[in-house]
């Protein structure tokens, strides 16, 4: 079979919207995609633009009830923002994209999660007698470590290699239906655990007499889903709608 074609496809996600289409009607995942700064505002207004982001704009607003016309208003100033980073990995090549994931966000998660972990079972430890919502925030925390270090090597070993060889023309079309299926179910866990991580932090604030581990720990937290979520939305919204259109009826 003849390498595929495909190296130099646009970088954005599977199905975007026509030109004109009113920022209401378009997708919360292309928006981001578009530009990574509006992740910032979709974040202040707690909307899910990694996992849900196939969710138009407006449904977003009106899922959170929020106005539509708070969260344009505040889209709007991001994009007069001249500080706004100008690069975007979303419009890395196909290959270089899947080893920014790994070099980026693989490796912060390599990094965070074993410190988290003893973060979290110290405090649980020290002050879960009288806070037992710090016991279940371990056990969550716990879940969460378990699912994405899996997640992690399975992609590492199994599906991005296919991608890469893919991009790089190494190889024809190959499967990739069933492990980004997969993907995206575990994407679902890791976002409804970190909504519960928030929901029994009580949005990661800590009390006024928490110690420095109490206080550095729920720090981290804040910081892991914030770069979760970038990090799922880059698979998700960009990088498996790619492989999928490069591996094509195989897919």
């Amino acid at each position: 079979m003849p390498a595929p074609t495909l190296i130099a496809m646009t970088h954005k996600p599977n199905v975007f919207s026509l030109p004109g289409t009113p920022l209401l009607d378009r997708t919360v995942g292309e928006l981001v995609a578009e530009r990574p700064g509006r992740s910032r505002v979709f974040q202040s207004f707690n909307i899910d633009f990694c996992c849900q982001g196939a969710r138009t704009l407006r449904e977003a607003c009106e899922r959170k009830a929020i106005a539509h016309d708070s969260v344009v208003e505040q889209l709007e100033a991001e994009l007069a923002d001249k500080s706004a980073p100008e690069q975007n990995p979303a419009d890395l090549p196909t290959h270089e994209l899947a080893n920014y994931i790994i070099q980026i966000h693989h490796q912060f998660l390599r990094r965070e999660l074993p410190r988290l972990h003893a973060m979290s079972e110290r405090v649980a430890l020290v002050h879960g007698g009288h806070t037992p919502s710090l016991v279940e925030l371990f056990r969550i925390f716990c879940g969460l470590e378990e699912e994405l270090t899996k997640h992690l090597m399975e992609e590492e070993q199994i599906l991005f290699p296919a991608i890469v060889a893919m991009s790089r023309g190494q190889c024809g079309p190959v499967v990739v239906d069933g492990p980004i299926s997969c993907r995206l179910r575990e994407h679902e866990e890791a976002g409804a655990a970190l909504a519960r991580l928030r929901e029994v932090s009580h949005g990661f604030q800590p009390p006024p007499d928490a110690c420095n581990t109490y206080r550095a720990l729920f720090a981290g937290l804040r910081d892991l889903e914030e770069d979760l979520h970038r990090h799922i939305h880059l698979e998700n919204a960009v990088l498996f709608p790619l492989a999928r259109a490069m591996a094509g009826g195989n897919a």
